[in-house]
């Protein structure tokens, strides 16, 4: 069997920062276990697998890191559309509504960008059992829980840029991650970084999912409801994040650097 397979850096302009995802516009039909295998082979925080469906411009969507199959992730969303565009599956200015084990999703172009309509993940203000007052010798100043991972506020966005994680110790104080923030600077409201080694991926570049709870998060401590995004990874990423209700809009450009075809 041979496949297009495409690697497209999300959240930047750039090649080679922001969060690269591979995408599979599948033009067969693959198992979910090949699906894993391909992951693995690509060895990237996700590839995603989309599907065309008998009606126009709706789609079904799948990601899988290198060891399972997860529930929402905004970068390889991102890059399926982009590349959809640049494929000819989807037209400038129409709207792209993907099935997803989160239920449907958004996205459309604008201009240079593109906006996905994501759900909000909702927080609850809680103390962390381990990294109640520090988080790798930073100090925690308030914390929150959601679905499978935790929210820890660092002091300024210095202290979550020099954070050096111990991904065993994470591992074995997490269900998923954990996101660190803190308030931003540079001309962003925010900053952050996403630790999630129990899902295959020490540090996501660029995380779409996690902003979903950091817009609920931040939108709870100061009531903003747009908010400048950076991620503080090595390679870096930015979007802008809106809340509309029990949802949330996410902004950001996407470069592709690769295509190619996978023989199995």
């Amino acid at each position: 069997m041979k496949i297009n397979i495409a690697t497209v850096d999300s959240f930047t302009n750039r090649a080679f920062s922001g969060n690269p995802a591979a995408v599979v516009l599948l033009e067969e039909k693959l198992s979910a276990l090949q699906m894993q295998q391909i992951a693995l082979e690509m060895n990237l925080s996700e590839t995603a697998f989309v599907e065309k469906t008998e009606v126009p411009s709706r789609f079904n969507l799948r990601w899988f890191t290198p060891t399972l199959e997860i529930d929402l992730c905004g970068h390889a969303t991102l890059a399926s559309a982009y590349w959809m565009l640049r494929k000819g599956w989807a037209k400038e200015g129409e709207e792209m509504v993907f099935s997803t084990l989160s239920g449907e999703l958004r996205v459309k172009s604008m201009g240079n960008k593109l906006e996905m309509n994501f759900p909000l993940l909702p927080t609850v203000q809680k103390t962390h059992f381990k990294y109640s007052d520090h988080f790798m010798n930073k100090k925690v100043i308030a914390s929150a829980e959601l679905k499978k991972n935790w929210i820890l506020e660092l002091e300024s966005a210095d202290e979550v840029e020099s954070c050096i994680p111990d991904f065993a110790d994470i591992a074995a104080n997490s269900e998923e991650g954990i996101i660190i923030t803190a308030r931003g600077k540079k001309g962003f409201d925010i900053y952050s970084r996403f630790f999630g080694p129990n899902v295959g991926v020490p540090e996501d570049p660029v995380t779409g999912f996690a902003h979903c709870a950091l817009m609920d998060y931040w939108h709870q401590k100061t009531g903003e409801s747009i908010l400048r995004a950076y991620q503080a990874s090595k390679r870096g990423g930015e979007m802008e994040i809106e809340k509309k209700g029990d949802r949330v809009l996410i902004r950001g450009e996407a470069v592709g650097v690769m295509e190619g075809i996978l023989e199995f």
